[in-house]
């Protein structure tokens, strides 16, 4: 079905789409696409950071006793 879509077939429906609904609502709807993506990206940060200071927490410590009380 979608195969034999060439370069002008992809154009004439960019055209379509943009008379459709015109640059400034393309443009608006990109821009909060870009701020979901950039909302996603930085909760995936912020969970990786949750999970390293959870395995910080419960690491445990392995040194002698002797080179803890030298220190």
């Amino acid at each position: 079905m979608l195969n034999n879509i060439g370069l002008p077939g992809l154009l004439l429906i960019a055209v379509v789409v943009l008379v459709l609904f015109g640059r400034g609502k393309i443009s608006s709807l990109m821009g909060e696409v870009g701020k979901g993506i950039t909302s996603f990206k930085k909760g995936i940060a912020e969970g990786n950071r949750e999970i390293e200071d959870q395995a910080a927490e419960t690491a445990k410590d392995v040194t002698p006793k002797g080179e803890k009380e030298e220190a």
